[in-house]
């Protein structure tokens, strides 16, 4: 990770003293914890106070909820780099976590306090993310940096969104795929700097041969083909000019991932999982793609990226950063590499449970029961970390 920036005179928790700390923390006990809920709720065992369906609140809480905290973590530890701002911390960071919890607990219990003010109080949260990244990229004149909060915006707007369309149409599916399509652009976007950058960095040390490709040409049409699959199959996912630009954006996107020479990180677990988790944004592209011409699930492709990119490539930056940022050695203990092989096989059991459907029942338990080891697995094992001071 680059060098944590100098803060501000703080003698408060160390669990706020960066906006990684607590938001990655929220996120991954949080992550677990609903999942757990979630199967319950799926089989009619468990009822809640939420407006929502349950599996819209399932989908909200997952892309809204958890993948809101670690954009946000990531972005408050990021943006100080890209400006050399001072980060958020203490209590401005305490108003932020305080938003996001409010919002999760509104949702919760929405039936009880009504949709509209549930929406108002969730929407919050990621609206005062994106008006504060846009402030301090603004002040350091880091402008290259504003289609990141471009796309946090486009996550905002999608959030409001959901709660529209789920009580006004019932069911939000609009909303899901802005969502989701907004994720998946951002880790495109993010994921086209960290993934080679580290790469490079560790193959330069660990000595001669193949190095990832630099950023050219072929990564601005990536971002261009994939953002303009996207927005196809946002507004009509089933057609068949979605299906095409899925394609593409899949072979494109594979592409571009065999130039940064995956191949040769297996070595170092905290590199070579950048690598696995991108590789299933190319699988869901390609699953997308094999759903809109009626040959698989649609849900195949929703829950490679879902799962497989946003839940991989999210615990693979968890837990670099929350390394790197605290002064520990950038080194992936045996736990580590027990959530990031549970994660993974959560993706495959959920991508195989659309695949398969005379198996979906035992593959969504496996699915489930792997993500909720993965995801408490990191909460509980990096607690101390995120807890405690910085090491010097």
């Amino acid at each position: 990770m680059t060098p944590i920036p100098r803060l501000r005179a703080y003698e408060g928790p160390a669990l706020l003293s960066y906006g990684f700390r607590p938001f990655f923390l929220l996120a991954g006990l949080y992550a677990g914890a609903t999942i757990l809920a979630w199967l319950p709720m799926f089989y009619g065992e468990l009822a809640t106070a939420t407006a929502f369906a349950p599996l819209d609140w399932h989908i909200h809480e997952m892309l809204f909820g958890y993948v809101a905290a670690v954009v946000t973590g990531f972005l408050l530890t990021a943006i100080p780099n890209w400006t050399g701002q001072l980060p958020i911390q203490g209590v401005p960071l305490l108003v932020l976590v305080s938003v996001w919890l409010l919002g999760r607990v509104a949702v919760t219990v929405s039936a009880w306090i009504g949709w509209a003010p549930a929406a108002i109080i969730d929407s919050a949260f990621l609206v005062l993310v994106a008006a504060a990244a846009a402030r301090e990229i603004a002040a350091g004149r880091n402008w290259r940096n504003l289609k990141i909060v471009a796309i946090i915006t486009v996550l905002a707007v999608a959030n409001i969104g959901f709660h529209l369309e789920a009580h006004f149409a019932g069911v939000a599916d609009y909303a899901t795929r802005a969502g989701l399509g907004a994720i998946v652009l951002l880790i495109t976007l993010v994921g086209g700097r960290v993934v080679p950058s580290f790469t490079h960095n560790w193959l330069a040390r660990a000595g001669s041969g193949r190095l990832p490709a630099p950023f050219g040409r072929l990564d601005v049409a990536t971002m261009i083909v994939s953002a303009a699959a996207l927005a196809l199959w946002i507004a009509m996912p089933l057609a068949p000019a979605t299906a095409a630009a899925l394609l593409l954006a899949g072979m494109i996107q594979t592409v571009r991932l065999v130039r940064w020479a995956g191949d040769r990180t297996y070595r170092e677990p905290l590199v070579l999982i950048l690598h696995v988790a991108y590789a299933f944004v190319p699988i869901g592209f390609l699953l997308s793609a094999a759903g809109a011409f009626g040959l698989v699930a649609g849900s195949a492709g929703i829950h490679a990226w879902a799962v497989g990119a946003i839940g991989t490539m999210t615990l693979a930056i968890m837990t670099r950063a929350s390394l790197g940022h605290t002064g520990r050695p950038l080194t992936a203990s045996v736990l580590t590499q027990a959530i990031y092989l549970a994660v993974v096989i959560a993706a495959l059991a959920r991508i195989a449970a659309s695949l398969l459907p005379s198996w979906s029942e035992p593959l969504l338990h496996v699915s489930a029961f792997a993500w909720a080891a993965a995801f408490l697995g990191f909460g509980f094992s990096y607690m101390p970390i995120l807890c405690g001071a910085r090491r010097t």
